[in-house]
């Protein structure tokens, strides 16, 4: 799953320059450390969304832009983020996002004079997407040319600091709320762990020296082949579940009667779920022939446990979410693997890659939008659930069509 994005670079883009194994531990924490940071953005804000509501007088439509934007900022920049590359040099483009990420965190909860805190809000999310756009398309490049000897171990501890930032993000975002007794604060507090790695991989990104690089003309149009679109909306469509779990899992849970901090606690929970997932999925479905059954399994567990989350029994809450989990790991992993299993090359991986994120995270925003305004219109989550009782069977449907055994390109 760790897809290079300067693949068809021209001279080969070349591993960063450590002069011992232990700098290249330390490039390894960092790498690992930045990871820990792609997805607070999403899941912090949704735990405090009721007291940021009500404290800065948000209207709807900031709501649902605020929740929106990010995702979709994921596919608008991601086919850059391999040009900068090519003229930067990747580690000096992680750097930068580093440096965006930290200032998009640190702006969201100011409080502009006259004008309140909707502007901050819109240009600090947008920058903090736009941030973290760039570091999923280069980051696993880096870890699988820096450490090609250990890719097992730094692939798994890259894809679970990923999730796991999505659940530190929505446990401890309500706690530091209940200290501190302001909503401002709670946001404020992810901006130290951004800041602190972007300090640590400082000395590591100046020190390197970009060269000079094409991009090869040659290869598969994946654009062109029904196999690539075929994945590409099982992406999309998981993509609209997965970033409206953490848009929107905690408001639906509180909406429910559950208070801050246990909403916050199940969330993360259903996370870690998916941490579960993640790691037996991927390896169950290269076992198959072909991925038709598990593809569909997980997407109807997903948009299944979506809906219980909403519909079910309130006593049972733990469980449906706990099924939300499990599914949606491993749909976010059976959609990832379908990259390696349906290409042949690297760099036909690399390009599938480019067509996944910029078409599945923007068509995946539509999943926060459409929640977001089926909310405002109606009042309630209801409508939301029968939207992802749909999405999920549609995901269902891609995913049976993506799973067969075929490959890109004949």
């Amino acid at each position: 799953m760790l897809v290079d994005a300067e693949a068809d670079d021209v001279p080969a883009a070349g591993p960063s320059r450590v002069g011992s194994r232990r700098a290249l531990a330390y490039l390894g924490v960092c790498l690992v450390l930045i990871g820990l940071n792609l997805r607070t953005l999403f899941s912090s804000f949704s735990a405090v969304l009721p007291e940021m509501t009500a404290d800065a007088g948000l209207p709807g439509w900031a709501v649902v832009v605020l929740t929106t934007v990010p995702v979709t900022l994921l596919g608008v920049f991601a086919p850059l983020a391999p040009v900068l590359a090519r003229r930067f040099g990747a580690e000096r483009v992680l750097l930068g996002a580093l440096a965006v990420l930290t200032a998009g965190l640190l702006l969201r909860p100011v409080d502009v004079a006259a004008a309140g805190h909707l502007p901050a809000l819109l240009a600090g999310t947008a920058a903090c997407g736009a941030a973290i756009s760039l570091c999923n398309v280069l980051l696993p490049g880096l870890v699988k040319r820096d450490f090609p000897h250990r890719l097992g171990l730094m692939g798994g501890l890259y894809t679970t600091a990923i999730c796991a930032s999505a659940a530190l993000g929505a446990g401890f975002t309500y706690p530091v709320f209940n200290v501190t007794g302001e909503w401002t604060a709670a946001l404020w507090f992810w901006a130290l762990p951004a800041g602190v790695v972007f300090l640590l991989f400082l000395p590591l990104a100046v020190r390197q020296r970009p060269g000079r690089h094409q991009q090869a003309a040659d290869g598969i149009n994946v654009w062109r082949s029904p196999v690539a679109w075929q994945v590409t909306i099982f992406m999309a469509l998981q993509a609209m579940m997965s970033f409206s779990v953490f848009a929107w899992l905690a408001p639906i849970l509180r909406e429910r009667g559950v208070d801050g901090g246990t909403a916050g606690l199940i969330v993360s929970a259903s996370i870690v779920l998916q941490m579960l997932g993640s790691l037996f999925a991927p390896a169950l479905a290269t076992r198959f022939r072909d991925q038709r059954a598990i593809n569909t399994v997980v997407a109807l567990l997903t948009g299944g446990g979506f809906a219980l989350s909403i519909f079910g029994p309130v006593g049972l809450i733990w469980l449906w979410t706990g099924l939300l989990g499990l599914g949606q790991g491993s749909l976010t992993a059976v959609a990832l693997t379908m990259i390696m299993l349906r290409t042949r090359n690297g760099n036909t991986a690399a390009h599938l890659s480019g067509m996944m994120q910029g078409v599945g995270y923007g068509l995946g925003s539509t999943g926060t939008l459409m929640v977001g305004q089926l909310h405002h219109a109606t009042g309630s989550f209801a409508a939301a659930g029968v939207l992802f009782l749909l999405v999920g069977s549609l995901a269902a449907v891609f995913g049976y069509r993506a799973g067969r055994n075929r490959y890109i390109g004949g």
